[in-house]
């Protein structure tokens, strides 16, 4: 953004968002806006045609863009009359613009997903697809106005790796089906409920956190929580340090190549050290493993890839730290350099903090060494030392996750900037509390429509997807409970749901398969934001039961083509009560577009629940268009 500033005045200011390459949303009145000396005179110039405007006593102004289609690029020119200040905005284009939003399943960059996508990677060369990365920033005084940083990027092979993966494949999908700029502002945080994205306005409906809010609005309340976390976390790691053996600076360090092994014991990897009998405790285990090289691949370089360890690992080969890694939610990746691995006999050692609950290595996941197309495999046996126990870490305050913080940090600076829509990836972090859940988002929904004041802006989301240990019966989940909330979230109007129940993965709480999760919200849009009535958008949607003798005959939406199952010969994953709500496991069958539901156990059927769950093993009914049926009850 060239400016041209006379250094006398004080200087004519834009918020970050408005800048080189921005995506403008088409066919809508576009504010402008930004900030001057108190009383002066702005002009804005683009595609042709002036706006003016003049400072108010604070110093902002704004002007409104009369509507204009898609295309691009064009400049805008933005100058002050008595201080003779301009400001150029290149490369702009006219498109639709999307908020992303939500927790860290929309946080999750393309980089996190490249080894699923290489391919997409490589073709993501589109000048028409951009993305705008709002920075994390939490506030609990009051709502900002502008963000600390963030630039306007095009989709390229090495800008999309900052990209939000979800977003990226449903931005992809809208630009092949209507040939249009789109563009994503992604404001999403791993970890963060939905209370930390409301107003204040918002919040009062929910008194616990909103008091909760205003508690942390006192400055000194919360510089004292800050300042208690920070040191409590760091006296837990010293002490756990100086007490490591595999650190103690008097002995050889057990990663070091001079330190011999003889009396470790042997476990096996992948696995959870309580689970394998090492004892139920935090702190430090040391894992060592050797393996041998053949010349053919030594002094090559190389990547040592370890799935998910729990929580904190520091991996080293043949006495050189390669790689470390702060949180058990990122696959460890770590590259070797040429020449560090040598012919014959090499050592890699892993060293494992453990913070809280059980220490050790997510199951079904890569643990191997791979030299070019060479893949050593790395599960199976290995040698273990405790290192030092300790209690659990004291648990974090996790301000950041507080009610409003990041509404006021992340979400007020951009209600200003035209959107069409939002999507929505969120609700793993409010499954502790599935009850308030319904009311939270619709809460949110109604706070951001007001906040932007364009209407009934299109709201999508993403139903949780499957997650934990499958289960082929009915089971008490919050996880289902929070599905089911998502769900009647729907009888809110212009709102859509990707059912993500078959995109998820037992052991990992961020599922890699983002590119179906983006089309079926993309498909979501075209039905409800661009209004496309030929698109079968949704898999089979619960409408209605009606008892039929010993069966429940229930009636679904969205059926497309047909109702069909993927995997079996009829439905699965059904269960089946009577007034006292004891379900149990149901047979189902397929009745033109409807599921008839029964039991023999259950004689008199009042109530059918559907892949109730925390990960429904058999959840297989679908439409023809291949989208899954969400889950639901109908109690």
């Amino acid at each position: 953004m060239g400016i041209i500033l006379n250094s006398n005045r004080p200087k004519i200011r834009l918020p970050r968002i408005i800048s080189d390459g921005m995506v403008l949303q088409r066919n809508t009145d576009v504010k402008i806006w930004g900030w001057a000396s108190p009383g002066e005179a702005v002009t804005v110039r683009f595609i042709g045609k002036a706006y003016h405007a003049f400072a108010d006593d604070s110093g902002e102004w704004f002007v409104r863009l009369e509507q204009a289609k898609a295309g691009g690029p064009y400049d805008m020119y933005i100058e002050t009359e008595e201080s003779l200040e301009k400001i150029t905005i290149k490369n702009i284009l006219m498109g639709d613009v999307w908020l992303c939003s939500g927790q860290s399943n929309m946080e999750m960059k393309m980089d996190s997903v490249k080894d699923t996508y290489p391919d997409e990677i490589v073709h993501s060369c589109n000048d028409y697809i951009r993305h705008f990365l709002v920075p994390v920033k939490y506030d609990f005084e009051k709502p900002q106005t502008d963000l600390e940083a963030g630039i306007w990027e095009a989709a390229n092979p090495e800008s999309i790796l900052d990209f939000t993966a979800t977003g990226y494949f449903f931005a992809l999908k809208l630009f092949e089906k209507y040939n249009i700029p789109i563009g994503l502002i992604n404001a999403s945080l791993g970890g963060s409920p939905a209370e930390a994205w409301l107003s204040e306005n918002a919040l009062r409906e929910f008194p616990e956190h909103y008091e909760s809010a205003k508690q942390l609005s006192n400055r000194d309340y919360l510089d004292k929580v800050l300042r208690e976390d920070q040191e409590s976390a760091e006296a837990w790691y010293t002490a756990l340090n100086q007490n490591d053996e595999g650190l103690k600076s008097n002995d050889i360090p057990f990663h070091d190549t001079e330190y011999d092994a003889p009396f470790w014991q042997n476990i096996k990897v992948p696995s959870y050290w309580e689970d394998e009998g090492v004892g139920n405790f935090n702190g430090v285990v040391w894992f060592r493993k050797e393996i041998d090289i053949p010349s053919t691949l030594a002094d090559k370089p190389a990547r040592l890839v370890l799935g998910n360890i729990v929580d904190e690992d520091t991996a080293y080969i043949n006495g050189i730290e390669v790689g470390t890694t702060p949180n058990q939610y990122i696959t460890r990746k770590y590259s070797i350099q040429e020449g560090l691995l040598k012919e014959g006999k090499n050592t890699i050692v892993l060293r494992v903090v453990n913070t809280a609950g059980k220490g050790g290595f997510y199951k079904d996941k890569p643990y191997q060494l791979e030299i070019g197309d060479n893949i050593i495999e790395l599960s199976g046996e290995w040698q273990y030392m405790i290192g030092a126990k300790s209690s659990p870490m004291p648990a974090p305050a996790f301000v950041q996750w507080r009610p409003l913080g990041l509404y006021n940090g992340m979400i007020a600076p951009v209600t200003s900037y035209s959107i069409k829509g939002f999507i929505w990836y969120q609700g793993e972090s409010n499954t502790k509390n599935p009850g308030e859940y319904e009311n939270l988002l619709k809460a949110l929904i109604a706070d951001w429509r007001q906040k932007w004041n364009m209407g009934n802006l299109p709201f999508l989301y993403v139903q949780l997807p499957n997650f934990m240990e499958a289960s082929e019966i009915p089971m008490e989940s919050s996880w289902a409970e929070l599905r089911e909330a998502q769900r009647r979230t729907l009888s809110v109007p212009c709102t859509g749901m990707a059912v993500a129940i078959d995109l998820g993965e037992w052991n990992d709480i961020h599922p890699v398969n983002k590119k179906d999760v983006g089309f079926r919200l993309a498909l979501a849009a075209m039905k409800t934001a661009y209004r496309d009535k030929t698109i079968v958008a949704y898999g089979p949607m619960y409408q209605s039961g009606k008892i039929d003798g010993n069966r429940i005959i229930l009636s679904f939406t969205d059926t497309g083509s047909g109702l069909t199952v993927k995997n079996g010969d009829r439905p699965e994953a059904f269960a089946i009560a009577g007034a006292d709500r004891t379900f149990v496991r149901a047979d189902a069958e397929i009745i033109g577009d409807s599921v008839a539901v029964w039991s023999e156990k259950v004689s008199h059927p009042v109530y059918v629940k559907y892949a109730w769950a925390d990960n429904p093993a058999d959840a297989n009914l679908y439409n023809l268009e291949g989208l899954p049926a969400s889950p639901f009850t109908t109690e």
